[in-house]
């Protein structure tokens, strides 16, 4: 048979429906999704399979105007996991149309896709009324040469069977890059620091400190079959671990107890998961951090 395989960048807006989108094509949750946007800061890789074609989704940071030293790095990634993939899809979601930020990703495109298919998927169609839709299609195909374009719900699922079909057959030929079982190329360890930080934005909302990060220390296997994986929340300033704890400590073990339980599901056994706050001032500057998160410590403008 002729295998296919490729890399696929999803791009857009912060909150335009990325990482659903991936994980509903991946069939399984490898990147986090909440309602507060730029929660995805690393490039979250799933892989799927797709008849004889592995797709390989790069799930990008959504792209936004940087203001601090984490944006820089986190909009760099995003045209990063663009450049270097086989196909890009741009998602825009419907009922939004072309903002300001989209404008900003179309100025750019041009540029990034150099000689790349891009497909364009109007995301969360369910929202607006057909004509709409129709309307903001012809306004954005008239703006850029779009290989082909879909209507979508990621959410839902509609139209992601399609899109999956045509990404599939632009995958170039050539070997499978991954195993066919495997999911994600994240270790493990990121994965379950993604998850608690995931139960932190959702318990907090918009309490939740921005300069927040989720690290895991250690991962031990016991021999019973379980798994022991201690965590460290780091926070910008004292007012903000007391956020995290909560009063008598209920935040943190209501968040530890909802990411234990999405782990065990995930890998299929035990998990005791520790969880424990510290206080770095400075730990958005500090470049260990942000090699931890798979981005690059940039200074100047991304």
């Amino acid at each position: 048979m002729t295998t296919r395989a490729g890399f696929i960048a999803l791009i857009g807006e912060p909150n335009a429906g990325k990482s659903t989108l991936l994980n509903r094509m991946v069939g399984a949750k490898v990147s986090i999704v909440t309602h507060k946007v730029q929660t995805t800061r690393a490039r979250i890789r799933g892989v799927a399979m797709e008849g004889d074609s592995q797709l390989v989704f790069v799930d990008t940071p959504g792209l936004f105007q940087p203001r601090r030293r984490l944006d820089r790095a986190m909009v760099a990634a995003a045209w990063g996991g663009a450049a270097d993939a086989d196909v890009i899809v741009l998602l825009v979601e419907a009922h939004r149309g072309i903002t300001e930020g989209v404008e900003r990703i179309l100025e750019r495109l041009d540029e990034v896709a150099a000689g790349r298919r891009v497909a364009l998927a109007i995301n969360k169609i369910d929202r607006v009324k057909s004509e709409v839709l129709l309307g903001l299609t012809a306004e954005l195909n008239a703006r850029f040469a779009f290989a082909r374009t879909f209507m979508i719900s990621a959410e839902k699922g509609h139209g992601v069977e399609d899109l999956r079909a045509w990404l599939a057959g632009e995958m170039p030929e050539g070997p499978w890059l991954y195993p066919e079982d495997q999911i994600a190329d994240l270790p493990m360890r990121m994965i379950a620091a993604e998850i608690t930080r995931e139960k932190l934005t959702l318990r907090l909302h918009q309490e939740l400190p921005y300069q927040l990060t989720v690290e895991t220390e250690a991962w031990e296997e016991r021999k019973d079959g379980s798994a022991r994986i201690d965590q460290v929340i780091y926070v910008a300033r004292d007012g903000h671990k007391g956020i995290v704890l909560g009063k008598g400590g209920e935040t943190i073990k209501a968040v530890s107890k909802a990411a234990r339980e999405e782990l065990e599901a995930f890998l299929g056994r035990r998990v005791h998961l520790f969880c424990q706050v510290k206080v770095r001032p400075n730990w958005l500057e500090e470049s260990e951090r942000y090699s931890q998160m798979g981005l690059e410590f940039r200074d100047g403008e991304g």
